[in-house]
């Protein structure tokens, strides 16, 4: 009986996961061959490395191929012209003109197709165990991804849910008589607004008391003063630290010409879009803030409308009080005494 021989055939690419030039080094280095005839090699056509080898030889050469990261397989040598007669004993196992039908396969790997195989040719794995290990690996990074999306899951590979702040709420609570929260450009003008339209009755109030008693009225003075500078800090600490500002920076205003500019700032700049260190944002102006914030923006124009005319009023009651006195002063016709005769 004849030894089946077999063949080194390379289709000229690399194994999976090899570089090119890495494959043209090793083959340079195994064959003690110049890059230039290794490059040959690489023309997309297969070539026949080794040929008439036994098949522990060509399993040699298969393995040191592989090795060195070029894609080869191991095929049947089928030497020509050889042949079986037919004989009597032994007559032909397929009629002349007949093919031989062969099952073949693909790697589900390297892509090889060759002969059904528990092995594969080219890459050298065991199909069944490739194919179970795959499905493995499946199943595995299904089950990571439906722990992870799955929201009662304990597995190690989800992102933590516990709460890891404070929570904050939407809007800070308004508080007038306090340091701490945030008031914006609107609600700073009409609560300022506000403090000094309630302080005006007060005024009234106090400037009555004189009329009892001058040491109530300075009592009552003081109070009302002590009251309003607390209101303005309070107001204006919270202006402050919807800018993000420290409250203390509020004494500034009592810094000659910085304390101007920075009156004006409080009044115009923005605070911050969102929550800051010293809290959530504050809630929506109603609209008797705004009201107010509009007053206040009046206030200059009536104060100037009022200097115009109350010197003009004033210069009015003068000219008519000196013209009723005049009329007055004017010497009436005395008449002749007794006695007294015409010259």
């Amino acid at each position: 009986m004849t030894e089946a021989r077999y063949k080194i055939v390379f289709d000229g690419e690399p194994m999976p996961g090899v570089a090119l030039e890495t494959v043209k080094e090793n083959l340079a280095r195994l064959f003690k061959s110049d890059t230039g005839k290794i490059d040959s090699l690489f023309g997309g056509r297969s070539i026949a490395l080794k040929r008439d080898l036994p098949e522990a030889e060509a399993d040699k050469y298969l393995a040191a191929l592989q090795r060195a990261g070029a894609k080869v397989r191991k095929e049947h040598e089928v030497a020509a012209g050889l042949g079986l007669s037919t004989t009597a004993n032994h007559p032909a196992a397929n009629p002349p003109g007949t093919a031989i039908a062969v099952d073949t396969m693909r790697c589900p790997k390297c892509g090889h197709e060759q002969p059904k195989a528990s092995e594969c040719q080219a890459c050298g794995i065991i199909i069944d165990k490739y194919l179970a290990r795959q499905a493995q690996l499946t199943e595995e990074a299904a089950q990571v991804k439906a722990s992870i999306t799955s929201s009662d899951s304990a597995s190690p590979y989800a992102p933590p849910q516990a709460q890891v702040g404070d929570q904050l709420p939407e809007y800070a609570e308004l508080k007038v008589l306090s340091a701490q929260g945030r008031i914006g450009r609107v609600r700073y003008l009409g609560w300022s607004m506000a403090l000094m339209l309630a302080f005006l009755p007060l005024g009234g109030v106090i400037l009555g008391s004189f009329t009892l008693s001058s040491a109530l009225a300075g009592v009552l003075t003081m109070a009302a003063c002590v009251a309003m500078v607390v209101i303005s800090v309070c107001i204006g600490v919270q202006r402050l630290h919807d800018i993000g500002w420290s409250g203390w920076l509020w004494l500034l205003n009592f810094v000659p010409v910085v304390g101007s500019v920075f009156a004006l700032l409080m009044l115009f700049m923005p605070g911050t879009a969102g929550p800051n260190r010293y809290g959530p944002p504050p809630p929506p102006n109603s609209r008797s803030v705004i009201v107010l914030a509009w007053l206040v923006i009046l206030v200059p124009i009536i104060g100037i409308v009022a200097a115009v005319s109350i010197p003009a009023y004033q210069d009015y009651l003068m000219r008519a009080q000196m013209g009723d006195a005049a009329s007055f002063e004017q010497p009436a016709e005395t008449p002749a005494l007794e006695g007294e005769s015409a010259q």
